[in-house]
């Protein structure tokens, strides 16, 4: 059977939306089912992000523009190595997802992982060994801009286990290249 990245046009995939929604889960099992690698945007994250975030303040623009440049520029990078590369990265507004895509050179697909704040909230609470405090959580929701219908995306609601939203994942993926031949 041939890799399923050559089956789908979108080389680049942000696998996005705020912390505790499950990006990197998905993002892991999503990559494995497509045959392509994974990298995790809060790798990226200077120091002095972290230690921002670590105490419970959240990031400004400034903070972010760098960490999005070299993610950006890391996805081209790994596509060009292997075919494609899937992300998580939170991209929680518009401009932070146009600066991936100028950063990155082409065309960026996001999956947004959507839910509620109470069901993201008790997920977060369940998890350990993450920098980014519950109390954040708010924050999130309030910087979140949902991609608008003139943006590459899925939305995907977050209710499900991880197997099966990657099933949904890649029939849509799949469903997009049928309807794109």
């Amino acid at each position: 059977m041939a890799a399923d990245h050559e089956r789908h046009p979108s080389r680049l995939i942000v696998v996005m939306g705020v912390a505790g929604c499950g990006k990197s889960s998905v993002g892991i099992a999503l990559a494995r089912r497509l045959g392509q690698p994974f990298i995790d945007a809060d790798e990226f994250h200077p120091p002095a992000n972290v230690a921002k975030m670590s105490r419970g303040v959240p990031l400004t623009d400034a903070d972010r523009w760098p960490w999005l440049d070299n993610l950006g520029a890391a996805m081209q990078a790994h596509a060009d190595r292997t075919g494609g590369v899937v992300t998580a990265c939170s991209a929680l507004r518009r401009s932070y997802r146009e600066r991936l895509i100028m950063a990155a050179g082409e065309s960026i697909l996001f999956i947004f992982l959507d839910g509620t704040q109470a069901l993201i909230a008790e997920r977060m609470a369940a998890r350990t060994g993450h920098f980014m405090p519950t109390g954040l959580l708010d924050s999130q929701f309030a910087t979140l801009e949902p991609p608008g219908p003139d943006e590459n995306h899925l939305k995907i609601d977050i209710g499900p286990g991880v197997p099966t939203l990657v099933e949904s994942i890649h029939n849509q993926l799949n469903d997009r290249t049928e309807t794109e031949k």
